[in-house]
């Protein structure tokens, strides 16, 4: 029964909202605004493996990647703590809403009580990995530390993934743009610092559900292991990741003009498209099929071209919980590529190739590795 009050509440609370998520900015002269979460802080040491302190690590890293944001043109960086004080989850999201933040950036450390180790970013979504599951669980217990909790979070139990469910609503309208995000800061961990790849997933985090723009949460990898951790609580380390982590912001940016020139005036036309791959040479891959995937959400939608700003060629697929909707569909690789930057003229800016081998999705990595 709270569950069910908990997930209404959260539903009229979208119903409330609706009208603000309508008033976008499209004033130019707008810095592109980014809020730095440290997570943890205060009385909340985080996790203490190996004996470092996770709030001291998230914070220094943080005020790192700000420092390097604010060096860029047109960027605003906004800090959610820039001390050790304690801030409560229900009163960091609203920092980013309340400045019309383009991005939400939590950093965090992991534990475990093995020697698991390498760096995640998760994006916020259901998973049923209970891997996962388990990493939101601690994330999320920090509630039990502040005052007036029972009525702060009404019927939310961070044990019960029942509870769980209307977290994801809100996130939902930015998931596609979370991802890109949250992939971009993966691939630079994994190929520029050579750690290990835990992946981008999906989970529920109370710290990123109530904010209303693209969202990410951090885990820079695991103090409790051996090696792992001294990496991440040295300055080399710290310095490294920050560095990997504003690269990745900036990056995000940088793809997100690609989109600008908005559907009625693509810069590339659909007669143009056609030509190009009619031209390009072929890469082609067997039993693979690529797409573009354009958008994700709840919404059943017809796969018109009326639905998709001018883009044919739709499918939709249910996964998770949402549908999701691809562009195209081909097993040549440098066609895909195409018809994804043609998605991104057409108002798609976050859209990204996706793969399936004999029906399966698969890493797009793996199958362009074998074709290597």
């Amino acid at each position: 029964m709270k569950t069910k009050l908990f997930i209404g509440t959260v539903l009229f609370g979208i119903l409330l909202l609706l009208p603000s998520f309508l008033n976008v900015s499209n004033d130019p002269t707008k810095p592109f605004i980014v809020v730095l979460d440290a997570g943890h802080g205060g009385k909340d040491s985080g996790n203490v493996g190996n004996g470092f302190l996770e709030k001291e690590i998230a914070l220094d890293v943080t005020l790192q990647v700000g420092a390097i944001l604010e060096k860029e043109p047109d960027f605003k960086v906004i800090y959610t703590r820039k001390t050790d004080v304690f801030i409560e989850l229900v009163d960091r999201a609203p920092v980013a809403n309340k400045a019309d933040a383009d991005l939400f950036v939590s950093i965090h450390c992991n534990s475990h009580h093995t020697q698991a180790s390498g760096a995640e970013t998760f994006v916020m979504g259901l998973s049923k990995s209970d891997k996962n599951l388990n990493t939101a669980k601690k994330e999320n217990e920090v509630i039990f530390l502040e005052d007036n909790y029972e009525e702060k979070y009404a019927g939310f139990d961070p044990s019960s993934p029942e509870s769980l469910i209307g977290l994801t609503l809100l996130q939902e309208e930015y998931l596609d743009q979370s991802i890109m995000l949250a992939g971009l800061i993966q691939n630079n961990f994994v190929n520029n610092l050579k750690r290990k790849d835990r992946s981008v997933k999906q989970d529920v985090f109370w710290v990123l559900h109530h904010s209303y723009m693209p969202s990410v949460l951090i885990e820079l990898g695991f103090l409790t292991n051996k090696s792992e951790g001294p990496y991440i609580n040295s300055k080399k380390g710290r310095r490294e990741m920050a560095r990997e982590i504003a690269n990745g912001i900036i990056a995000y940016r940088k793809n997100l003009s690609l989109g600008t020139t908005g559907a009625q005036n693509p810069v590339i036309t659909k007669k143009e498209l056609d030509d190009a791959i009619e031209t390009t040479e072929k890469r082609t891959f067997k039993d693979v099929v690529f797409k573009v995937q354009v958008a994700a959400s709840s919404k059943k939608l017809e796969t018109k071209a009326y639905n998709f700003n001018g883009l044919d060629e739709i499918s939709r697929v249910e996964e998770d919980g949402l549908y999701k909707y691809f562009y195209g569909e081909t097993s040549d690789y440098n066609q895909i590529e195409l018809m994804k930057t043609f998605a991104r003229e057409k108002g798609y800016p976050s859209s990204y190739v996706v793969a399936f081998k004999n029906g399966e999705k698969v890493k797009l990595s793996e199958i362009l590795k074998e074709g290597d």
